[in-house]
C-alpha cells in the first residue's frame, strides 16, 4: 500500500511544498509525518531569519550596518557565505553575493509579505566584489571591507531545501519531494514506485515543457530569465540574475537547469552557468562534476556529457509527479 502527505506554506519569497509518499514498510503513521514535515519546513523561516537581505532584521542585513567590524554569526549564515564566496572564486567572479545593492538600485527590492521597498542606508560602491568580503574561520566572524549588500538568493533557498532533505532522512523519510519555488529536491520514488518526473519548464512558452527527467535522489533547480523582471533605466526589461562584472542582466541564457546531490550546489552553480553562457557555464558545471542543460533565448539546447539519456522521458508533465 502507499500512502502521502502533502505540506504547503509560503517562505523565503515563494511557495514551498513538500510531499511524503509512504510505501508498504516505509509508511509513517500521520502524526510523525506531520512532526516531520513540520520540522522541515521550519528549515525555511530559519535560513530566511538569518540570509533574507529584505529583513532589516536578518543577520544579513545587520551586517551591512557594521561596515568594517568582524561580526560574529551564526554557523547557518557563516557556511552560506562561505560556499558562496567559494563558488565566486571558482567561476571568475561570475557569480558574485556582494550584488544586493545593484539589485536594489535595479527595482528587486520589495519585500514579499508587505510589498515594501528595501532601501539600504549605503551608497553603492560600484568596486566591491566578493574579494571584499573577509571570513574568520576561527572566531566565526565575517567583515564586508566595503560598504556592500550581500544578496544571498542564490544560495540561500538551496541550503534550506538541503536541511529540509537532511531532517526528513533523519526521521527515516526515504520517498519524499521539496519544491521551493521551482527548485527541488527529489528523494525515493513517488507514488507509483517510479522515479520523480520533473517537467524542464519551456523559457518562451510557459504552457509547455521544453523536456521532461525522471530523477531520484537529487537536486534539480533552474535559473531563468522569465523568473523576475522589473522595468530597466532605458525603458528596456532587466530580469534579477546580474552579471556583476557588466553590472547588467546576463543575455546568453534563457535558462539553465542543473542536477545536483546538493540544492545549494545546483541553485549557485546554475546562476553562475547563465552568467557565463554555454559554453563557459557548460565548463564550469562539467568541472564541478554535475549535469545540467542550458538554453539559450534562440532555443538552442546546451548540455553536460554527464546529461545521461536515462534522465529524459518522453510526453509533458507539471512539477513533480505524486
Amino acid at each position: 500500500m502507499t500512502d502521502a502527505y502533502v505540506r504547503t506554506i509560503a517562505s523565503m519569497g515563494t511557495v514551498v511544498t513538500i510531499h511524503v509518499v509512504g510505501h508498504g514498510a516505509n509508511r509513517v503513521d500521520e502524526t510523525g509525518r506531520k512532526r516531520g514535515v513540520d520540522a522541515a519546513l521550519a528549515w525555511f523561516d530559519e535560513v530566511e531569519r538569518s540570509c533574507s537581505r529584505f529583513d532589516p532584521r536578518s543577520e544579513v542585513s545587520q551586517l551591512s550596518t557594521r561596515i568594517g567590524a568582524r561580526v560574529p554569526v551564526s554557523d547557518l549564515l557563516f557556511e552560506a557565505v562561505r560556499f558562496a564566496l567559494a563558488v565566486a572564486e571558482e567561476s571568475g567572479g561570475a557569480f558574485d553575493p556582494t550584488v544586493g545593492l545593484l539589485l536594489e538600485t535595479r527595482g528587486f527590492n520589495r519585500e514579499y509579505r508587505s510589498g515594501a521597498v528595501v532601501r539600504t542606508a549605503l551608497e553603492p560602491d560600484d568596486d566591491a566584489t566578493y574579494r571584499d568580503v573577509h571570513l574568520d574561520a576561527d572566531e566565526r566572524t565575517i567583515m564586508l571591507a566595503r560598504p556592500l549588500v550581500l544578496d544571498l538568493g542564490a544560495v540561500a533557498k538551496g541550503l534550506a531545501i538541503d536541511m529540509a532533505a537532511r531532517e526528513l532522512r533523519g526521521r527515516s523519510f526515504a520517498d519524499f519531494a521539496i519544491d521551493a519555488g521551482g527548485d527541488l529536491y527529489l528523494a525515493g520514488r513517488n507514488a507509483d514506485g517510479k522515479p520523480w518526473s520533473v517537467g524542464v519548464r519551456h523559457p518562451r512558452d510557459h504552457q509547455t515543457l521544453f523536456e521532461t527527467l525522471r530523477v531520484s535522489n537529487v537536486a534539480v533547480c533552474t535559473s531563468g530569465d522569465y523568473e523576475r523582471r522589473t522595468p530597466g533605466d532605458d525603458g528596456g526589461a532587466e530580469h534579477h540574475i546580474m552579471d556583476p562584472r557588466t553590472r547588467v542582466s546576463a543575455s546568453t541564457a534563457a535558462s539553465v537547469t542543473v542536477l545536483a546531490s546538493s540544492a545549494m550546489v545546483a541553485d549557485a552553480l546554475g546562476t553562475a552557468a547563465f552568467v557565463l553562457g554555454p559554453e563557459r557555464g557548460l565548463e564550469l558545471l562539467e568541472r564541478d562534476g554535475v549535469d545540467g542543460v542550458i538554453i539559450t533565448p534562440a532555443l538552442e539546447r546546451f548540455a553536460t556529457r554527464g546529461m545521461r539519456a536515462e534522465y529524459l522521458v518522453e510526453g509533458r508533465s507539471s512539477g513533480f509527479d505524486s
